[in-house]
């Protein structure tokens, strides 16, 4: 089981404001001509200190409007906003005692009219750096001297009915000081046979995690979000001298990191290189001494929880060994981990070391070879559940936490009509994380907890089956996991549910016509929707990315989508957006066909020639015959070089009014349609230096016994190769 892929340019989430208020509020701003605060100067005394950092607030209006939003450094688009009473206030933990001189408050029309800005060294000691009468909105820019860890602005009394609104919250000082860690201590797994716990400074800790895809330097605009859902613990796969500035924003937020080494073969099924471990010594030496400069420089930080070396590679050893070989093969990984496990023990031995690998099936490896280990590790997707029965049957002796798990893989669901896995629906996926989690905590003494997967913004094939905030959207799969980790969303604006959805005809959608979708589409919270049509290529073509389809509504939820003109079976989604930053996204699949030609084709199972055909290799041989055989999952393949020729005997003079070619992939970028009466002299009736691969359907005006392609440039490196050559009369 993989993860899907993660594209490096991660899609950042929309700003999400109250209706009505924020107009006003984007209106008082550009009438009054407000300057935002600048960036802060190069001077080491006046640096921006408070963004990215944990904040709370004495309480929110609303979903969105969370005191992180005012400490993300987005000035116009995110707001904290208190309930509409006087008393409210909002602070900013620094993550250390800091030399403070300036406090900015970039208010919205919800402003403050008296307030103080008071700071403090633990959080309940409050002393005043500046009493603030008459106050009248825009933005604040307040000299202040002093110190503190924890600056808070106490609202003392409102300029209207509303709350306190904030864009941004900005605190600036000195950064000379040293980072104070949370609240904490060494990590250990605590307990006996059945009855373990994970304790941080001696204190139980449970593992409330999640896979963590943006990239580091996304870490502060996304990371209060995480906090927000509960989450206490985010997982990486890899760890060196660019994970320190996550590392930081995580502790700035309260939050704990695993720490991932990869391996390889990392991933699973068709992922990572192959690496001999049982004579490849340089190869083992180099990771080792790469892990430990890690773990040294890290064992202190105050975001370390723990150490987790490889990723499913116990797994995707089957991808570069078979039989014997395979079985040594993974008994040295496993030892290897266990070198590995006692090494970061000798530099750290307040963390605890563990192994991630696919389902259960590696566990007997581990239990075999890699006793150092303190837990086990597993990716479970969605047979987390069984996982307790297989660690029972195993008579295991170590607790265990899930690493990845949550809705079911493609591996694990049956296929649908046209052969490809059935997705989960988005409210099947929500029930698949809180059945997952229900399974995880009833593990009691045992399960430690999990990370879920997966917290990612790909908007693609994978990021939509997996990721919470696909394209920065929630999903009914977030506030699944929200509850989870929390026990409520009482009062969050939620998604709207697609229910019902299908596709006509799911099975024979002619290429460049339309098909229908339709579904039901309802928004709990009564928000107007917006749907949105996109069309996937990963069956048809190996494209994961999400394109625009071309669609129209055609009225009651139901939409005329046109089909791509690639054949294959293509995923079609609808995504019904909601205005507040949340979307219900359905998927089907949709089987491409060649659109249907009048007339007989008078050229099926005809004799058929070529200049060459591929034998046996995948899925060949591939005949000249099988280019005429009505058949379009077989094809006719040429050797891999130019010209080429294709050719059919009609067996008499034969009108001729259309042709159609279905391509492979290895398609003719330049060609002729050449006819002749006795397969001897050829006159050209078509030609073309453009094709592209998708089906090509030319009208014809001839009477000919013979038709051939002279085939002249290749569109691939590949050879030639055509599902069908289709003539009709």
């Amino acid at each position: 089981m993989t993860r899907p892929p993660l594209p490096p340019s991660p899609v950042l989430a929309p700003p999400r404001v109250r209706g009505p208020v924020a107009l006003i509020a984007l209106g008082a701003l550009l009438a009054s001509g407000l300057t935002l605060a600048a960036a802060p100067s190069a001077d080491a005394a006046d640096t921006l200190l408070s963004q990215g950092k944990a904040a709370t607030a004495s309480s929110q209006e609303g979903d969105g409007l969370a005191a992180s939003a005012a400490v993300d450094g987005n000035l116009t688009g995110t707001r904290w906003a208190s309930k509409w009473t006087d008393a409210e206030w909002i602070q900013v933990d620094l993550g250390a005692t800091r030399n403070l001189s300036r406090v900015v408050l970039s208010w919205e029309s919800a402003y403050g009219k008296a307030y103080t800005l008071q700071a403090s060294d633990d959080g309940t000691n409050w002393r005043t750096l500046k009493a603030v009468t008459g106050g009248d909105g825009g933005t604040d820019d307040i000299a202040v001297s002093g110190t503190g860890r924890y600056v808070r602005m106490q609202g003392n009394a409102r300029a209207g009915g509303y709350g306190y609104s904030l864009w941004e919250f900005q605190v600036f000082g000195s950064t000379g000081g040293t980072v104070d860690p949370p609240p904490g201590g060494a990590v250990k797994v605590a307990g006996s046979q059945g009855n373990w716990q994970l304790t941080v400074g001696g204190q139980p800790y449970t593992v409330k995690g999640l896979t963590w895809g943006p990239s580091v330097a996304d870490a502060p605009k996304y990371l209060p979000d995480v906090k927000s859902m509960g989450v206490n613990t985010i997982r990486t796969w890899g760890t060196d001298g660019s994970t320190k500035p996550l590392l930081d924003t995580a502790a700035a937020q309260g939050l704990r990191v695993v720490n991932g080494f990869w391996l390889q073969p990392g991933g699973g099924p068709g992922s990572g290189g192959c690496v001999n471990y049982v004579t490849d010594a340089t190869y083992k030496t180099n990771s080792l001494n790469e892990f430990a400069k890690w773990v040294d420089a890290y064992k202190s930080h105050p975001a370390t929880l723990m150490w987790n070396v490889g990723n499913e590679s116990v797994l995707g050893l089957q991808n570069c060994y078979s039989g014997a070989e395979m079985e040594a093969q993974r008994n040295a990984y496993t030892s290897f981990v266990n070198d590995v496990a006692k090494k970061i023990h000798s530099i750290d031995p307040d963390h605890p070391v563990t192994s991630t690998d696919a389902w259960t099936g590696a566990w007997p490896y581990y239990k075999r070879n890699a006793p150092d280990l303190d837990l086990y590790s597993m990716n479970s997707y969605g047979d987390v559940c069984g996982v307790r029965q297989d660690w029972i049957d195993g008579g295991y002796s170590k607790p265990y936490i899930i690493t990845e798990g949550g809705p079911a893989g493609e591996w694990e669901v049956p296929d649908d009509a046209n052969g490809v896995p059935d997705e989960p629906t988005d409210v099947q996926k929500a029930d698949g994380y809180a059945k997952a989690w229900n399974c995880i905590t009833g593990h009691q003494g045992v399960a430690l907890g999990a990370t879920l997967f997966h917290y990612g913004l790909e908007h693609d094939f994978g990021g939509v089956w997996f990721n919470l905030v696909p394209d920065g959207l929630k999903r009914l799969s977030y506030y699944a996991v929200k509850k989870a980790y929390t026990g409520s969303t009482a009062g969050n604006n939620t998604p709207p549910v697609i229910t019902n959805m299908t596709v006509t005809p799911a099975s024979a959608a002619p290429a460049g016509r339309e098909f229908t979708v339709r579904a039901d589409i309802r928004d709990p919270d009564g928000d107007p929707v917006t749907p949105k049509i996109f069309l996937s290529g990963n069956y048809a073509s190996g494209d994961k990315r999400l394109v625009d389809a071309q669609w129209r509504a055609t009225g009651n939820n139901t939409f005329a989508v046109t089909a791509p003109e690639k054949l294959g079976v293509w995923k079609v989604y609808i995504q019904a957006e909601d205005g507040k930053g949340n979307a219900g996204i359905e998927t089907k699949s949709v089987k491409v066909v060649a659109p249907p030609v009048s007339g007989t084709n008078v050229a099926l199972n005809k004799p058929t020639t070529a200049s060459s055909a591929q034998g046996s290799y995948g899925d060949c041989p591939c005949t000249p015959a099988m280019a005429v055989d009505g058949k379009q999952e077989t094809r006719w393949a040429s050797d891999w070089s130019d010209p080429q020729w294709i050719r059919t005997d009609l067996g008499a003079m034969t009108p001729l009014r259309t042709l159609q070619l279905v391509w492979d992939p290895a398609f003719a970028k330049a060609y002729e349609v050449q006819v002749s009466n006795d397969g001897t002299t050829w006159r050209t009736v078509h030609s073309t230096t453009t094709g592209n691969g998708d089906i090509d359907t030319i009208t014809l005006n001839e009477t000919a016994r013979h038709v051939r392609l002279n085939l002249t440039q290749r569109g691939t490196g590949w050879g030639y190769s055509l599902h069908e050559f289709g003539i009709y009369s």
